[in-house]
């Protein structure tokens, strides 16, 4: 089974202005919008830039895996010592992510259907 880094979630004050910043800085592209804001490809990863909501504080939110196997995912995971959190695809083809915690407390997203603006394999050019 394999799991790819395919997604990272930043909240930030102005999803708009980080959007901005993002495709004048890093040549990134608009892959959609999120219920509270922006998805940027770079056309392999998906960057949520996402609005501060209650006492959140700017900075990286969580990162997500793409995975072959979301039930095979699982159990490498808690085997490993991370917890569930939340969420769970509700179809096959649902773009929603299941959240666990690494034993560090940090969390993350595993999805078998990846995000809007990443690839799931990427191979080198010759």
């Amino acid at each position: 089974m394999t799991s790819r880094l395919r997604h990272i979630a930043i909240i930030v004050p102005d999803p708009e202005q980080a959007a901005k910043f993002f495709e004048s800085a890093f040549g990134m592209t608009r892959a959609g919008t999120a219920r509270r804001g922006i998805y940027m490809s770079d056309g392999t990863v998906n960057v949520a830039l996402l609005k501060t909501e209650g006492n959140e504080k700017p900075g990286l939110y969580h990162f997500g895996m793409w995975v072959d196997n979301l039930d095979e995912a699982e159990k490498k995971v808690t085997a490993a010592g991370g917890k569930y959190l939340a969420g769970r695809p509700t179809s096959p083809n649902s773009f929603y992510e299941a959240k666990y915690k690494d034993p560090n407390g940090v969390v993350f997203d595993l999805t078998h259907h990846g995000w809007a603006g990443a690839t799931k394999e990427v191979t080198a050019k010759a």
